[in-house]
């Protein structure tokens, strides 16, 4: 495909790059909104990675490329950057998270229902080591009943990837979410229309921590922390072939969404003193996650501006 990137905001762009055409992608041109980057980022970033073109807007990236990889740090821009390649009827890839709010998520679905071709995500749901343990004989390995998942930094920005590694694990199915007490990172109990049961830790520590699951099944414990080194990679591995209209998606909606659905229960039972908040409950107006906000935040821990 030849490939868009929308906004330079974080490291991604760049790792990505050469990621994409190793597996065959051209990267036609970037387009930066500065939300983050000052003015002429966009085109010393082509500059360094050898991409043609620094697009003038959207529209006319929509014209030239059959996919855009949105990459906004301000994840409520999302839909808003995500619509004119939409409209053209191209493929999008949204990084993560995917919104941080409920509307925004349902208004995704309905293009998905629509015929419009989007994926993305947290890397963590691709990984490689939950593609080998879940390739492992069932009856070796046993069902998980339960799982620990975390990460450190914050608790959505970040913290979506232990959201995402443990839907990775356990799959679809989530019924309700509540946050326990405790006043370290925050720990959410997650629970599964089945009775499984997973613990996500997110949140800010005073050192930085890697990516890490525990996994109890009947027949043993499991600990997977996944090498970062590999997650974008097996990122697109998975999700390009569908963009690319090669392949079915690697997960449907609505279960491709239920790591942000679970963060913002999270965040509607920590306000309500950790009482059970089910999906199925969450609505247009259920507190969200502001992308404004830590836009902001990341661009002045980045310039200090």
């Amino acid at each position: 495909m030849k490939i868009g990137i929308v906004d330079l905001d974080t490291s991604h762009p760049a790792a990505w790059v050469p990621i994409l055409r190793a597996q065959g992608h051209t990267v036609a041109g970037v387009f930066d909104h500065g939300d983050v980057h000052p003015h002429g980022y966009a085109g010393q970033f082509a500059a360094t990675h050898n991409i043609p073109y620094v697009f003038a807007s959207l529209a006319e990236m929509a014209v030239a490329v059959d996919c855009a990889i949105i990459h906004s740090c301000d994840w409520d821009r999302h839909l808003e950057r995500a619509q004119p390649f939409v409209d053209a009827g191209k493929a999008v890839f949204i990084d993560k998270p995917l919104a941080g709010n409920v509307a925004d998520l349902h208004r995704m679905q309905g293009w998905v229902d629509g015929g419009a071709r989007i994926a993305g995500g947290s890397a963590l749901r691709y990984c490689a080591e939950i593609q080998h343990w879940l390739a492992q004989d069932v009856a070796e390995r046993g069902h998980p009943h339960t799982v620990v998942s975390a990460c450190g930094i914050d608790e959505f920005g970040y913290g979506i990837h232990a959201y995402a590694l443990l839907c990775g694990i356990m799959g679809p199915g989530i019924a309700t979410v509540r946050c326990l007490p405790g006043d370290a990172q925050w720990r959410v109990e997650v629970q599964w229309a089945d009775g499984r049961v997973g613990i996500v830790v997110v949140g800010q520590t005073t050192h930085w921590l890697p990516f890490a699951a525990t996994i109890i099944t009947e027949r043993g414990i499991h600990h997977l922390q996944p090498d970062s080194e590999k997650l974008y990679a097996a990122l697109l591995e998975a999700c390009l072939p569908y963009l690319a209209g090669e392949d079915v998606s690697p997960i449907q909606l609505p279960a491709w969404s239920e790591p942000e659905l679970a963060a913002i229960a999270a965040n509607a039972s920590r306000r309500q003193d950790g009482r059970p908040v089910s999906l199925t409950e969450l609505t247009i107006d259920t507190p969200c996650y502001d992308g404004n906000a830590y836009v902001q935040a990341y661009r002045e821990k980045r310039y200090g501006l």
